[in-house]
Protein backbone atom coordinates (compact mmCIF):
# COMPACT_ATOMS: atom_id res chain seq x y z
CA UNK A 1 0.00 0.00 0.00
CA UNK A 2 1.64 3.59 -1.08
CA UNK A 3 1.48 6.06 1.07
CA UNK A 4 -0.32 9.41 0.05
CA UNK A 5 2.48 12.22 -0.48
CA UNK A 6 0.30 14.80 2.07
CA UNK A 7 0.03 12.06 5.02
CA UNK A 8 2.94 13.90 7.00
CA UNK A 9 0.79 17.41 6.21
CA UNK A 10 -2.27 15.57 7.59
CA UNK A 11 -0.84 14.57 10.40
CA UNK A 12 0.77 17.87 11.27
CA UNK A 13 -2.62 19.68 10.39
CA UNK A 14 -4.05 17.41 12.69
CA UNK A 15 -1.44 18.03 15.70
CA UNK A 16 -1.96 21.52 15.10
CA UNK A 17 -5.89 21.19 15.74
CA UNK A 18 -5.65 18.43 18.89
CA UNK A 19 -3.43 21.55 20.60
CA UNK A 20 -6.27 24.46 19.44
CA UNK A 21 -8.49 21.51 21.23
CA UNK A 22 -7.01 21.72 24.18
CA UNK A 23 -5.12 25.07 24.77
CA UNK A 24 -8.37 25.77 24.29
CA UNK A 25 -10.18 23.85 27.28
CA UNK A 26 -7.51 24.35 29.24
CA UNK A 27 -8.04 28.86 28.20
CA UNK A 28 -11.07 28.24 29.66
CA UNK A 29 -10.09 28.11 33.32
CA UNK A 30 -10.85 30.78 35.73
CA UNK A 31 -7.08 30.83 36.44
CA UNK A 32 -4.99 32.36 34.17
CA UNK A 33 -1.80 30.51 33.85
CA UNK A 34 0.67 30.88 30.84
CA UNK A 35 1.34 27.69 28.86
CA UNK A 36 5.15 27.79 29.85
CA UNK A 37 3.83 27.61 33.37
CA UNK A 38 1.16 25.09 33.15
CA UNK A 39 4.11 22.75 31.72
CA UNK A 40 6.64 23.78 34.35
CA UNK A 41 3.83 22.59 36.67
CA UNK A 42 3.24 19.52 34.58
CA UNK A 43 7.05 18.63 34.79
CA UNK A 44 7.20 19.10 38.60
CA UNK A 45 4.34 17.05 38.83
CA UNK A 46 4.92 14.07 36.89
CA UNK A 47 9.00 14.26 38.57
CA UNK A 48 9.12 14.59 42.04
CA UNK A 49 12.68 16.04 43.17
CA UNK A 50 12.79 17.90 40.49
CA UNK A 51 15.66 21.20 41.01
CA UNK A 52 15.62 24.40 38.95
CA UNK A 53 18.57 23.18 37.42
CA UNK A 54 17.01 20.18 36.18
CA UNK A 55 13.62 22.12 35.15
CA UNK A 56 15.73 24.17 33.50
CA UNK A 57 17.17 21.65 31.42
CA UNK A 58 14.19 19.60 30.95
CA UNK A 59 12.57 23.40 29.53
CA UNK A 60 15.78 24.10 27.67
CA UNK A 61 16.57 27.24 28.87
CA UNK A 62 18.77 28.99 31.48
CA UNK A 63 18.55 28.46 34.88
CA UNK A 64 18.03 31.97 35.67
CA UNK A 65 15.19 31.94 33.69
CA UNK A 66 14.14 28.68 35.19
CA UNK A 67 14.29 30.62 38.17
CA UNK A 68 12.18 33.63 37.37
CA UNK A 69 9.27 31.30 35.83
CA UNK A 70 9.14 29.65 39.51
CA UNK A 71 9.12 32.83 41.14
CA UNK A 72 6.23 33.61 39.35
CA UNK A 73 4.61 30.47 40.11
CA UNK A 74 5.35 30.58 43.73
CA UNK A 75 4.11 33.88 44.06
CA UNK A 76 0.77 32.82 42.85
CA UNK A 77 0.86 29.66 44.96
CA UNK A 78 1.25 26.85 42.74
CA UNK A 79 4.76 26.40 43.72
CA UNK A 80 7.27 25.54 46.96
CA UNK A 81 10.81 25.75 47.15
CA UNK A 82 11.82 22.74 49.82
CA UNK A 83 15.12 21.99 50.85
CA UNK A 84 16.09 18.97 50.94
CA UNK A 85 16.02 17.24 54.38
CA UNK A 86 19.69 15.30 53.28
CA UNK A 87 21.07 18.28 52.06
CA UNK A 88 19.74 21.97 53.02
CA UNK A 89 21.38 23.28 49.98
CA UNK A 90 19.48 21.68 47.83
CA UNK A 91 16.29 23.04 46.78
CA UNK A 92 13.12 20.68 45.52
CA UNK A 93 10.09 22.43 43.63
CA UNK A 94 7.02 21.34 45.26
CA UNK A 95 3.53 21.88 43.36
CA UNK A 96 1.06 23.28 46.00
CA UNK A 97 -2.04 21.34 46.37
CA UNK A 98 -3.62 24.37 44.34
CA UNK A 99 -1.21 23.97 41.53
CA UNK A 100 -2.07 19.85 41.74
CA UNK A 101 -6.00 20.73 41.79
CA UNK A 102 -5.56 22.90 39.08
CA UNK A 103 -3.80 20.47 36.85
CA UNK A 104 -6.80 18.08 37.68
CA UNK A 105 -9.12 20.46 36.52
CA UNK A 106 -7.16 21.14 33.02
CA UNK A 107 -6.47 17.29 32.53
CA UNK A 108 -10.47 16.64 33.01
CA UNK A 109 -11.70 19.89 30.82
CA UNK A 110 -9.07 18.72 27.84
CA UNK A 111 -10.41 15.43 27.94
CA UNK A 112 -13.81 16.51 27.76
CA UNK A 113 -12.91 18.50 24.72
CA UNK A 114 -11.56 16.06 23.00
CA UNK A 115 -14.13 14.25 23.47
CA UNK A 116 -16.41 16.50 21.93
CA UNK A 117 -14.56 15.89 19.31
CA UNK A 118 -14.68 12.41 18.93
CA UNK A 119 -18.15 12.08 19.49
CA UNK A 120 -18.54 13.98 16.36
CA UNK A 121 -17.28 11.44 14.22
CA UNK A 122 -18.22 7.94 13.48
CA UNK A 123 -17.69 5.21 15.40
CA UNK A 124 -15.65 3.29 12.63
CA UNK A 125 -13.39 6.38 11.64
CA UNK A 126 -12.79 6.75 15.90
CA UNK A 127 -11.90 3.00 15.55
CA UNK A 128 -9.42 3.32 12.87
CA UNK A 129 -7.77 6.69 14.81
CA UNK A 130 -7.37 4.46 17.71
CA UNK A 131 -5.56 1.74 15.83
CA UNK A 132 -3.52 4.43 13.75
CA UNK A 133 -2.39 6.60 16.71
CA UNK A 134 -1.27 2.98 18.36
CA UNK A 135 0.78 2.21 15.39
CA UNK A 136 2.07 5.82 15.47
CA UNK A 137 3.18 5.56 18.62
CA UNK A 138 4.74 2.36 18.68
CA UNK A 139 6.74 3.46 15.14
CA UNK A 140 7.95 6.77 16.81
CA UNK A 141 9.22 4.70 19.93
CA UNK A 142 11.25 2.64 17.68
CA UNK A 143 12.94 5.77 15.81
CA UNK A 144 15.56 8.30 16.95
CA UNK A 145 14.00 11.58 17.95
CA UNK A 146 14.90 13.82 15.29
CA UNK A 147 16.94 16.80 16.73
CA UNK A 148 15.77 20.70 16.18
CA UNK A 149 17.35 23.09 14.98
CA UNK A 150 17.98 25.34 17.75
CA UNK A 151 19.78 29.07 18.09
CA UNK A 152 21.49 28.98 21.12
CA UNK A 153 21.39 32.40 21.94
CA UNK A 154 17.64 31.57 22.71
CA UNK A 155 17.15 29.62 25.72
CA UNK A 156 14.66 31.87 27.74
CA UNK A 157 11.74 31.32 28.58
Amino acid sequence: MERPPNLAAAVEAAAGALVGVLESAASRHSVSVPPTQLRVLSIITERPGTNVNRLAELLDVVPSSASRLCDRLEATGLVRRVADPRDRREVHLVPTPAAEDLLREIKERRHRAVQAVLDRMPSRAQHELLLALLAFGQAAALGEPVPAQRDPAARTA
